[in-house]
């Protein structure tokens, strides 16, 4: 087992700063921004292979493909539910709206959703989302195990009733690959982002 993500991350903060005109996927920019006040739960991880895509699962999260998506659920959650990260390969071309890419989607604060606007948030069934913000936005990137770099937004959303939930997305748009987070459990903070980090999508760019 290993925690590959920690190592990669550390590689981001070593890069922000950098100049030059490379593509999105290809030079770190800026540092994750982000910051969890709830501590983050500690997790070890083991590597696997989903349609080309290398990424860490953390130990103990059931995973399982299905609809062309892979989808980590932590211990004692509903399948693929609150606190899921998902794994879509080919996420845009997927897509029916062609979401998150069309129109730039992922830059924008409508755009942590390509579908409904329910309230995912725990307790709140049958509630609709209201509005979303932007807590880690435009110019944020993530450097992964296999040096490129996706673009990491988080949205804080609101519901009706004033529940909120947080939205978590990692997309690089030239490969088409999203990791995303519909509705993040904030325990899970760090655990967010070692497993985004830890992904190495050479064999699925080498397969088309």
């Amino acid at each position: 087992m290993r925690a590959g993500g920690a190592s990669a991350l550390l590689l981001l903060t070593a890069a922000c700063g950098g100049g030059g005109d490379a593509p999105d996927e290809a030079r770190a920019t800026a540092e994750n921004a982000y910051s969890e006040v709830v501590p983050a739960a500690e997790s070890s991880y083991t590597p696997t292979d989903f349609q080309g895509i290398a990424i860490d699962v953390p130990q103990d999260w059931a995973a399982t493909a299905d609809g062309g998506k892979l989808c980590m659920t932590p211990p004692g959650g509903q399948a693929c539910g609150y606190g899921a990260v998902q794994v879509l390969p080919k996420a845009a071309a997927s897509d029916p709206g062609k979401w998150p890419k069309k129109g730039s989607a992922f830059n924008q604060e409508g755009g942590w959703t390509g579908g409904g606007k329910e309230c995912l948030a725990p307790g709140a069934d049958g509630k609709k989302a209201e509005k979303a913000a932007f807590t880690v936005g435009k110019g944020e990137l993530t450097q992964h195990a296999d040096g490129l770099k996706s673009h990491h937004r988080v949205w804080e959303v609101t519901c009706e009733g004033g529940a909120a939930f947080e939205v978590r997305m990692w997309f690089l748009p030239e490969s088409d690959v999203l990791v995303y987070v519909p509705a993040a459990d904030p325990a899970y903070a760090k655990v967010y982002d070692e497993v985004a980090a830890s992904m190495d999508i050479t064999e699925y760019k080498k397969n088309g």
